[in-house]
């Protein structure tokens, strides 16, 4: 950006504060009534003074971020909260309540380069410079001389300093003053996770430069704002030792959205249809995972004529959503057949789909197998699902079944052992042995494209989806126990510590 395109962006964030911070307050008394009732509650403070950013209410998380910081002044906090929960947007109002009420007087920003740095510290400039509710409350901010986007200081003395990673942080100190707010914001990066080296050394110069700013008898806050984007990261790092380490996904445990009043199921089921798993892992929900720990590459081959199969097993793995949710939950169903001691992934379904989309794919997969070939139906209904296929899936089946036809359908009660081990276990070792084959065919399909990532990201924690694998396993499950009851001594052996609890 030139200094002329720089100036015009400043000069328009400038007027849209302006326009968008109005005053109606008109005698003194009044004003500092007003402001001392806001400053008693710092949520009602932030709506007030910031109503551009605070469009919509607050999540319990931010509220919690906010009273945890104006009752501890010497504080280590890591907000791993996701992209699109305003991490630092968070930040600056109550880095701006502290400054604007005297409690701290010194800021640093610091972030993984100078740029980035001075980008972030720019919104806070502008607030003091141009809202007009802080203008008025607190009186003229903007010092004449002191004013920079890199360093500036406000009239009563309170001072802001951008510094990229690495750069010295010598000249920090204001007068008598020692930094007692420092910011670490985007820190970390994705090239630089991937050197150990790299990490240890902005990680040392945090801890044996920038930190040791402070004056040991005085109050410090430390924010780090950043995603868990790698296993071992500056963000880690400082989280092992925080007095408060607030890990924030965009959806809770239970599936729903950790900040509705913003964002909407639909909107993140949106959002994360256009990346890869991985991407949505590490930057939505603070989960970076390694390719290929597990399975590390996947066997295409052209599927025989469906017409070799004896028969063909379509096995799906539910996961009731709720009727409200119109994009559904994440859902599998795998076709498998077996020919001359292969398991071939003929088909299958991986996505975001209601109840009624996951019981049409039962017919959609059936109807392309060819007559003469026996088709198997199976749908998890194990005791953690129990009972949504009696009252969910059986009566979708039977409504579809008077428009379309009878379609064999058997609920699988098995118990099973739990999903890592079962597919570790029971497929890794067909697919190192190159019997496991996907179909060449459908390999760009987004169905397959997302089986095939969900396989890649199969590890222990199982954090991410694995609905496609899983549905995997139990069609070769089945598949097999139709060959043991067959006797053909075709099948293959899986490991019996893992298949001892689906008999």
């Amino acid at each position: 950006m030139t200094d002329k395109q720089a100036l015009a962006y400043w000069e328009k964030l400038r007027k849209q504060t302006i326009n968008g911070t109005p005053v109606d307050f008109k005698s003194p008394a009044a004003i500092d009534r007003h402001k001392k009732q806001l400053e008693g509650n710092i949520t009602e403070w932030c709506k007030y003074f910031f109503p551009n950013y605070a469009r919509v209410d607050f999540a319990p998380f931010h509220v919690k971020f906010l009273n945890r910081i104006i009752k501890n002044e010497e504080w280590y906090e890591v907000l791993s909260w996701s992209r699109e929960l305003s991490k630092s947007t968070i930040t600056m109002f109550v880095v701006l309540y502290l400054i604007l009420t005297g409690r701290k007087h010194n800021v640093i920003l610091t972030s993984a380069s100078y740029d980035s740095a001075e980008r972030l510290l720019e919104p806070y400039r502008i607030q003091l410079d141009s809202n007009q509710r802080i203008i008025t409350c607190y009186g003229e901010q903007k010092s004449v001389g002191l004013w920079e986007s890199r360093s500036f200081t406000t009239k009563s003395g309170a001072s802001f300093l951008a510094l990229g990673a690495g750069q010295s942080p010598r000249g920090t100190r204001k007068e008598e003053i020692r930094p007692d707010i420092i910011i670490c914001d985007d820190f970390d990066t994705d090239e630089e996770c991937r050197n150990a080296d790299t990490i240890k050394k902005k990680w040392d110069w945090f801890e044996n430069a920038l930190y040791p700013t402070r004056s040991i008898d005085k109050p410090l806050l430390v924010i780090w704002c950043g995603n868990i984007i790698a296993i071992d990261c500056c963000i880690t790092r400082a989280g092992a030792m925080a007095d408060h380490w607030d890990i924030v996904n965009i959806r809770d445990k239970q599936g729903k959205s950790t900040w509705s009043a913003k964002n909407s199921e639909e909107h993140i089921n949106r959002t994360l249809s256009k990346i890869s798993a991985r991407a949505a892992q590490q930057e939505y929900f603070n989960n970076p995972l390694a390719e290929g720990s597990v399975f590390k590459e996947l066997s295409y081959e052209q599927i025989p004529s469906l017409s070799k199969f004896k028969f063909i097993i379509n096995y799906g793995d539910p996961s009731p959503s709720n009727s409200k949710n119109k994009a559904g939950s994440m859902k599998a169903i795998a076709q498998v057949g077996f020919l001359n001691g292969k398991y071939y992934v003929i088909d299958c379904r991986c996505n975001h789909a209601t109840n009624e989309e996951f019981v049409q794919w039962f017919y959609d997969l059936t109807e392309i197998i060819p007559a003469g070939v026996q088709v198997y139906n199976f749908i998890e209904n194990n005791t953690l699902q129990d009972p949504f296929y009696e009252q969910v899936f059986k009566p979708l089946f039977v409504k579809l079944a008077a428009v379309k036809g009878y379609i064999n359908i058997q609920p699988d009660k098995r118990k099973k052992a739990d999903k890592f081990s079962r597919i570790e276990g029971n497929l890794q070792p067909l697919n190192n042995q190159g019997k496991l084959i996907i179909n060449a065919a459908k390999k760009d399909n987004e169905h397959f494209k997302r089986l095939h990532e969900q396989f890649l990201l199969v590890n222990p924690q199982l954090k991410a989806a694995a609905d496609g694998p899983d549905s995997v396993e139990g069609a070769v499950w089945m598949v097999n126990e139709k060959l043991r009851k067959q006797n053909t001594g075709q099948i293959m052996i899986f490991n019996s510590k893992n298949n001892r609890n689906r008999l």
